[in-house]
């Protein structure tokens, strides 16, 4: 690390658990952030600010007027734009050492096998299932940890899934994908604004900590949150043996 960066970085440093030497590999690590709304907006700045060295963000929709009660990392001035191109303007603006690569396509199953692979933590930000168990599967195959967000109305979640631990769920030993769930979107149910930032805090948090091997992840345990009291439950997430995407794993 330059003079610049010692400064900058320094009240990590200062941590006896991370150190120079984990902020130095912060530095050198990778991360994919798939979605670039609520959850994505708190993930990519917080990742940016501490010197994840490179963020790639998949997000094919624009921002809209509709998105700016929640959505910190966009503006007025980006209304219209696409939400990867935002936000990374707005992580240049905190950190310059970050790189980041913006991706305005479909998060399908190939483009998902392509960025895990080459990625060392992935962040699920968005807000469907169908996308959820796509972001799983990449995830499984290439033994890469998920960190999992969600938010709608009060109500928020939080879990890793890492299958480099062999007692460790996949995100479809949960919510099996053979299973129907209701979809709800922020459109039609609403969400509390600092609900997002919240969960997509402790996304972030959570990242950083398997990045530098900091302290215990929340694998293998699934956070919940209600807003309204402010409310924490905790509920530990064994894994199924007869899951159908991890159990060959």
């Amino acid at each position: 690390m330059n003079d610049a960066q010692l400064l900058r970085y320094s009240r990590h440093i200062l941590l006896d658990e991370l150190g120079i030497e984990g902020q130095q590999t912060l530095l050198a690590s990778r991360a994919l952030i798939v979605g670039a709304g609520g959850l994505g907006s708190p993930v990519a700045l917080y990742l940016g600010s501490a010197g994840v060295g490179h963020l790639t963000i998949v997000d094919q929709d624009r921002v809209d007027a509709t998105n700016l009660q929640r959505q910190i990392a966009h503006t007025l001035h980006t209304v219209g734009q696409f939400k990867v191109e935002s936000i990374q303007r707005a992580v240049a603006g905190i950190n310059s050492d970050v790189r980041v690569t913006s991706i305005t396509e479909h998060a399908d199953d190939a483009l998902l096998d392509t960025l895990v692979a080459q990625t060392d933590v992935v962040l699920d930000c968005t807000d469907n299932f169908t996308a959820r168990h796509a972001i799983n599967r990449a995830c499984v195959k290439h033994r890469k940890p998920l960190v999992s967000g969600a938010a709608i109305r009060f109500d928020g979640q939080v879990a890793v899934y890492d299958r480099r631990d062999v007692l460790s769920p996949c995100y479809a030993c949960v919510f099996p994908d053979t299973q129907s769930f209701e979809e709800t979107s922020c459109a039609s149910m609403g969400v509390f604004a600092p609900l997002v930032g919240i969960i997509g805090s402790i996304q972030a948090a959570e990242a950083l900590k398997l990045l530098c091997g900091v302290g215990q992840a929340l694998t293998g345990r699934l956070q919940m949150l209600d807003g309204r009291s402010m409310m924490w439950t905790e509920v530990s997430i064994p894994r199924n043996p007869a899951c159908e995407v991890c159990s060959r794993d």
